[in-house]
């Protein structure tokens, strides 16, 4: 399938759909740094209801950033110890039993201003454990954990500190939402830079990794070396995998808990889109996910992106890329991805 990256609105329709009123399920990832699902999700939606179509709309996440606006938003804030002691107040959502957390709210790399402001080697987990805490005190019996977006490669050790003993956590199902597939000690190396680690940080946080997974194996008889996602949130994961949590895919847990493939079945149109769509984009990550399962149901899925980063594997069938950058520039979609993503559906809908 050939890739289109921007469509002039001379050129006509999406493939496969009605030019008159249609059903169109909304449903983004964020535009990372410039808009979240949220305001990508209102703002195509109030562009899609105006053009006389019928929307339903819905942010969506893989476990980062956004997670916890998927579920509702949040109804709860606890003040806990941010990634490097300082109190933070931390957003969460509790309802019917179940609590959703979104680690970035307590432990995340934006909290302290980015990478150059970050400390990768005292960075701790910590305050994500205190909202585990404090969501089973208050009752939840099931917590889901989104762990993207994290300052953090401690191997989730100061979460396990926060929530001792274990034992207070017997009957609660604890799920984390991984957004990668990274093995527990590769979090060092893949990650950790990004957080504002060098070189010799890197070799530090690698080897404490290793020494910390022996003392898993030893404590717990878990193998967390060998865990599919182990190494989400500098191997938070992991260390969460040995106290009961299930680790799961981030996309799915989002899709099944929200019911998505019924949300597009019989769609006439679905619209999904991130910042930078690469080849990890369909890896477990939204636009893949959304594309995939579109791609089931036979509707056709359109992805509105900031920018595409070649090589990009074979598409799924029935999917359109646009790029907002090369419609309007970099410059202009990074400044304003709402207005952008808006005026580029209605054209492509034309």
């Amino acid at each position: 399938m050939t890739l289109a990256r921007s469509v002039p609105p001379q050129q006509g329709a999406v493939a496969g759909c009605s030019t008159g009123a249609m059903r169109i399920v909304v449903a983004p990832d964020k535009f990372k740094g410039t808009a979240t699902a949220r305001q990508l999700t209102d703002a195509l939606g109030s562009a899609l209801r105006a053009a006389g179509h019928e929307v339903v709309a819905i942010p969506l996440a893989d476990g980062g950033e956004g997670f916890l606006d998927v579920f509702g938003g949040p109804n709860r804030t606890t003040v806990v110890d941010g990634h490097l002691g300082d109190e933070v107040e931390a957003a969460w959502r509790l309802d019917r039993g179940t609590a959703v957390i979104e680690m970035a709210r307590a432990s995340g790399l934006t909290l302290v201003g980015g990478a150059e402001m970050n400390d990768p080697i005292a960075a701790s987990t910590y305050g994500l454990g205190e909202l585990i805490s404090v969501a089973v005190e208050s009752g939840a019996r099931r917590v889901l954990v989104g762990v993207g977006g994290s300052a953090t490669t401690d191997g989730g050790l100061g979460a396990l500190r926060a929530v001792h003993p274990p034992q207070r956590l017997r009957g609660v199902e604890i799920v984390v939402a991984c957004d990668v597939r990274t093995r527990f000690v590769d979090a060092a190396a893949i990650f950790a830079p990004q957080k504002g680690a060098t070189r010799a940080q890197v070799e530090l946080l690698r080897r404490r990794l290793e020494r910390l997974a022996q003392v898993f194996m030893s404590e717990t008889g878990i193998d967390v070396l060998e865990l599919e996602g182990g190494g989400a949130a500098g191997g938070l994961a992991g260390g969460l995998a040995t106290i009961g949590a299930r680790l799961v895919s981030g996309f799915e847990l989002v899709a099944e808990e929200i019911g998505l493939d019924q949300l597009i079945e019989g769609a006439d149109l679905v619209i999904t889109g991130e910042g930078f769509l690469d080849e990890e984009s369909f890896d477990g990550k939204v636009v893949g996910g959304v594309a995939a399962l579109a791609a089931e149901l036979g509707v056709p899925c359109l992805a509105l992106v900031g920018e595409v980063v070649d090589p990009l594997p074979e598409l799924p069938g029935g999917l359109r890329v646009i790029s907002l950058s090369d419609r309007f520039g970099t410059e202009r979609a990074m400044a304003d991805p709402c207005a952008c993503a808006s005026e580029l559906v209605l054209d492509a809908l034309e």
